[in-house]
């Protein structure tokens, strides 16, 4: 008999509330992709990240194949995206046949901006008649310096997007991270700050991004009695029983957040741990420490599993998958390359106990 229970990455933060607001939504008979719950949702999520505009998705990958459909993301694009992130940031932009462009992180494991400059000149004298997409991360909730990213997508010339799927409610100079760019992406995925199981969303201050965005994800239906189409759309849309549950978690966000908080600092103050350089806005998605070497990182991993604890390493850089071997341009990486090998994502779950957290750090400090 196991004397403790499993103690997951980062489950979902949920109660009473959730089911009674879906219940709502199911008392109000609109079950499809369409209704008031996905409305105030769209409302809100505007709202939280300072946007004109939300479209409500089924993921945050849905959301970043509908702006790359926007920009027209083709071979004649280069997308410069950070190499350490999910493969989800450059999947979308790699099948349309897109050049990847990958650069490093700086220690906090957002993209380098100096890197990021040195990419971009050098392409822009190699593709003079390129089009150029910047795909910026802000990893495990750090919010990436979008002034500085910013001022580079402006100066040559590029489609800025900010895939913020794992910083919702993420700040940085005060301003939501999901601010940034032409559009932002957002992700209600089981495991994220907030979740509507499955969900993502599109956020951004252009009317006709956010109008085309939810036309195509309804499979771009003409407003016509019949069936008429001019394009070919995908089926995207977020339903309104999932945008209930997403709701009932916004009322939680602020809670949520300082209990994230928390539970870094505990780890900050307990473990005999060296931490990634702490950016000045992040919402603790996951709390990343660094171990001494890969093989440490890798027998903390297994000792925890052994005591029925969930861990991960950090993302696996994008120019050392397998998937995309010789296929893409990579500047620099040994940072990114540094964090995978000794980075380890321990249990970030907003409901974890003092008990729990003792219990982690006191496994880890004797390893």
């Amino acid at each position: 008999m196991k004397s403790h229970d499993r103690i997951f990455l980062s489950p979902p933060y949920v109660d009473k509330d959730e089911l009674e607001m879906i219940s709502r939504a199911f008392a109000s008979k609109y079950i499809a992709p369409c209704g008031p719950q996905v409305d105030e949702f769209e409302r809100r999520l505007a709202k939280l990240t300072e946007r004109k505009y939300a479209v409500a998705l089924s993921s945050g990958s849905a959301a970043i194949d509908l702006l790359m459909e926007e920009f027209k993301v083709d071979e004649d694009t280069v997308v410069f995206a950070p190499t350490l992130t999910f493969i989800a940031t450059i999947a979308s932009a790699y099948r349309r046949g897109a050049k990847i462009v990958l650069v490093d992180s700086d220690l906090s494991g957002c993209i380098d901006s100096a890197v990021l400059e040195r990419a971009l000149e050098t392409e822009r004298a190699e593709n003079k008649v390129g089009r150029f997409v910047i795909l910026t991360v802000d990893l495990y909730g750090k919010a990436c310096d979008a002034e500085a990213i910013g001022a580079l997508a402006k100066r040559y010339n590029a489609v800025y997007i900010s895939d913020s799927a794992e910083a919702v409610g993420a700040t940085y100079a005060g301003v939501s991270s999901a601010k940034a760019g032409d559009a932002a992406v957002l992700s209600f995925n089981g495991n994220k700050i907030i979740t509507t199981s499955g969900g993502g969303a599109i956020v951004t201050d252009s009317k006709g991004i956010a109008e085309r965005a939810r036309k195509r994800s309804q499979q771009s239906r003409e407003t016509k009695l019949w069936y008429e189409h001019k394009e070919v759309g995908y089926n995207y849309r977020l339903s309104n029983i999932l945008a209930a549950l997403g709701l009932a978690q916004l009322d939680k966000l602020d809670s949520i957040l300082k209990k994230r908080a928390k539970i870094k600092a505990y780890y900050r103050a307990h473990l005999k741990m060296e931490e990634p350089f702490e950016e000045p806005g992040e919402n603790n998605w996951l709390s990343v420490f660094l171990a001494d070497s890969r093989a440490k990182r890798d027998r903390i991993i297994e000792v925890l599993a052994d005591n029925d604890i969930e861990t991960r390493p950090v993302w696996k850089p994008m120019h050392l998958q397998p998937v995309f071997k010789d296929k893409v341009t990579i500047y620099e990486g040994k940072i990114a390359e540094t964090l995978f090998e000794r980075g380890v994502c321990l249990p970030s779950g907003s409901a974890l106990t003092e008990e729990q957290l003792k219990r982690i750090c006191d496994i880890i400090n004797n390893v």
